[in-house]
C-alpha cells in the first residue's frame, strides 16, 4: 500500500473539521467560487466525501461584503452555533482590489446548524479597520479567545497574527494583542504572511499552527506555543519555532500544506491534522483563483516532550 495521502475531499482550500457533542464531524471551507458557505457532516471522516452539502449562506450582489467569501470556520460557542468568515466589498463598484477583507459572523440558534436560520450578525470589530481574515474561536480557562490574521498599516508586509478575549461570541473584550509577525525568510516568500491560525491544547501547552508566504508552493506552516497556565494575552507567554513545522514535498507532489485545523480521530486522545495543499506547481495566473487546493487529513505525531510532530504534507509519519 502507497504511504501517499490521498486528498479527503478535493477543490476545498482552508478546510475546518469539528467533532461536536451530537457525534458528527462537521466540515466547511473555501469554495472556489468564493460565493457561499458551504457546511457537511458525517459520522465519519470518510462519510464527508459524500455527504449532502448545505449553503448556509450566500453572498449578496453587492455591498460591503459581497466578494470573495473565504476561510469560514464553524464553532459552537456559548449554547449557539456561529460560521466566522473573511469576506470583500464589492471590487466593480469601489475598485479597492481583492486584499480588502473584513471579518464577519453568523448565527444559528437552533440545536441543528442545518436545520435552523442562520441570522447575520456583521462585521467582528477588531478595533483596526484594515485587512483581516482566517478568524478562529477558542476557549481557555473559562473563557472564549478570538484569533485571527489583520494587516497593522506601521508594519511592512500583508498579515500578521492577533489574539483577543471576547465580551460575546461576535464582539471583543478588549485591544488586539500582536503574537507573531512575518520575520524569518521561509514566512517571506512572495508575500509576508502570517495567517490561517488553528488551536491546540495538549500536554500542558497550548499550541497555534499558522501559515505563512505566497499561497503556491512556498506556503509552509509556523508554530506559537505557551504553557497552559501562562496569560495568553501576554505576547511574552509565547515562544515560535524559527523553522517551518511543515512544508512543500516535492518528491511526493504535494505543496503548499497550510491554512489547517485540527480534529479528533477514533478516539480523543487521537488528533487529526487537517490541511489543504495542492498536487502540482504549474498554476496559471493568481493561484488564489485555482481551485485545485484539495483538503488533506493525516494523524499528529508527538515529540517524547510533548511537542506535536506535523511530519511531511503527503507521509504518514
Amino acid at each position: 500500500m502507497s504511504d501517499l495521502l490521498e486528498p479527503l475531499i478535493r477543490q476545498r482550500a482552508d478546510p475546518h473539521i469539528s467533532r461536536h457533542a451530537d457525534g458528527f464531524y462537521y466540515f466547511t471551507a473555501s469554495v472556489p467560487q468564493y460565493d457561499r458557505i458551504e457546511v457537511r457532516r458525517a459520522t465519519t471522516l470518510e462519510g464527508l466525501v459524500d455527504a449532502p452539502v448545505f449553503d448556509v449562506w450566500h453572498k449578496p450582489d453587492t455591498g460591503p461584503w459581497s466578494e470573495l467569501i473565504w476561510a469560514p470556520e464553524l464553532h459552537f460557542n456559548d449554547g449557539a452555533w456561529y460560521v466566522y468568515f473573511a469576506a470583500a466589498p464589492t471590487r466593480a463598484l469601489d475598485g479597492l482590489g481583492m486584499f480588502q477583507h473584513r471579518m464577519y459572523a453568523i448565527r444559528n440558534s437552533a440545536a441543528d446548524p442545518l436545520g435552523g436560520p442562520w441570522e447575520f450578525l456583521g462585521p467582528v470589530d477588531t478595533g483596526m479597520d484594515s485587512f483581516c481574515l482566517d478568524a478562529t474561536t477558542f476557549t481557555h480557562r473559562g473563557r472564549l479567545h478570538y484569533l485571527w490574521a489583520q494587516k497593522d498599516p506601521a508594519i511592512a508586509g500583508n498579515s500578521n497574527l492577533y489574539i483577543a478575549a471576547m465580551k460575546t461570541p461576535w464582539q471583543l473584550a478588549g485591544a488586539p494583542v500582536l503574537l507573531s509577525r512575518p520575520e524569518f525568510d521561509w514566512e517571506c516568500r512572495g508575500f509576508l504572511v502570517n495567517e490561517g491560525p488553528s488551536v491546540l491544547i495538549r500536554n500542558g501547552r497550548v499550541f497555534i499552527s499558522y501559515s505563512a508566504s505566497a499561497t503556491d508552493e512556498n506556503y509552509a506552516m509556523g508554530l506559537l506555543w505557551a504553557d497552559e497556565g501562562a496569560d495568553l494575552l501576554d505576547p511574552r507567554s509565547w515562544r515560535k519555532s524559527a523553522e517551518p513545522v511543515m512544508c512543500s514535498c516535492a518528491e511526493d507532489s504535494v505543496f503548499g500544506p497550510g491554512h489547517n485545523s485540527f480534529t479528533v480521530g477514533a478516539t480523543p486522545d487521537e488528533v487529526l491534522l487537517v490541511f489543504h495543499a495542492r498536487t502540482y506547481t504549474e498554476i496559471a495566473g493568481d493561484p488564489l483563483w485555482n481551485p485545485d487546493r484539495h483538503t488533506f487529513v493525516k494523524p499528529l505525531r508527538w515529540s517524547a516532550d510533548g511537542m506535536p510532530l506535523f511530519g511531511k504534507p503527503s507521509r504518514r509519519d
